[in-house]
């Protein structure tokens, strides 16, 4: 029996300004670097109304929460010992770690582009994710390429 049980701490993160969105906030905090929060948030609502404006819908928000659904994962691998092997089981991603995963694949995806200021490359890659293409995209279809590849070993989730 463990001494001590452990609380999982999730943290209440408040809607943003503009759109009363969690995600959006949340993405202003992972595009946000050294504390800058309000450089950020004009990059993220300024590549949000680009994006917008170029696949000629009328709300940003749309625009954001379709690429974000794109991009979300269903289902990953993760590595488990088993007899001495190490073997890739399938798993199902739920809740925070899905919306994790989903924010950290756009940022990277974001940040990869080069030659162009980040307003233009989070704009890019929204219209992208919107589109199903992009690498955020060919990300989530990797990860769920590699799932289904190992689908057999999911017997091994079960315990």
């Amino acid at each position: 029996m463990p001494r001590k049980v452990t609380k999982t701490l999730v943290r209440d993160i408040k809607p943003d300004r503009v759109y009363n969105n969690v995600m959006v906030q949340k993405t202003i905090n992972r595009v946000m670097l050294d504390g800058k929060k309000q450089i950020a948030e004009k990059l993220v609502y300024n590549g949000m109304e680009k994006a917008a404006k170029k696949l000629k819908v009328d709300n940003p928000l749309d625009v954001f929460e379709q690429a974000f659904k794109n991009i979300q994962p269903h289902v990953e691998t993760r590595s488990r010992r088993v007899g001495g092997a190490n073997y890739q089981i399938p798993f199902e991603v739920k809740g925070q770690r899905q919306n994790h995963l989903t924010i950290m694949w756009f940022v990277t995806a974001a940040r990869a582009r080069k030659g162009m200021p980040m307003a233009d490359r989070i704009a890019a890659e929204l219209m992208d994710a919107y589109n199903q293409q992009g690498s955020a995209v060919k990300k989530r279809e990797d990860v769920h390429k590699m799932a289904e590849a190992n689908r057999a070993f999911a017997h091994f989730a079960r315990f």
